[in-house]
């Protein structure tokens, strides 16, 4: 599992290619699903868990088809992966 965030233009477009073209090319590089969260603050911002292993990320993040399909979707910028901190029982 990770975590990203990332700024979008619009949210709606955002949705449209991420749950398609998006989808299509995570799948290729190994991601197993996603759960998307908008952020209560910022409402540009948009967070996702991923359900996926860091080596599938990096081969997603370095496919030269990439680019073009987050500028699709109005990303503002790179995603950023968080740092897992911990995990926790209860």
């Amino acid at each position: 599992m990770m975590l990203a965030t990332t700024k979008v233009d619009d949210f709606d477009r955002f949705l449209k290619i991420f749950s398609t073209k998006g989808a299509e090319k995570r799948k290729q590089h190994g991601s197993k699903g996603c759960t998307v969260f908008r952020d209560p603050a910022e409402a540009d911002r948009v967070w996702v868990i991923f359900d996926w292993d860091d080596k599938g990320w990096q081969s997603f993040v370095s496919d030269p088809e990439v680019p073009a399909i987050m500028k699709e979707a109005g990303h503002q910028g790179k995603p950023q992966a968080a740092k897992l901190a911990g995990r926790y029982s209860a």
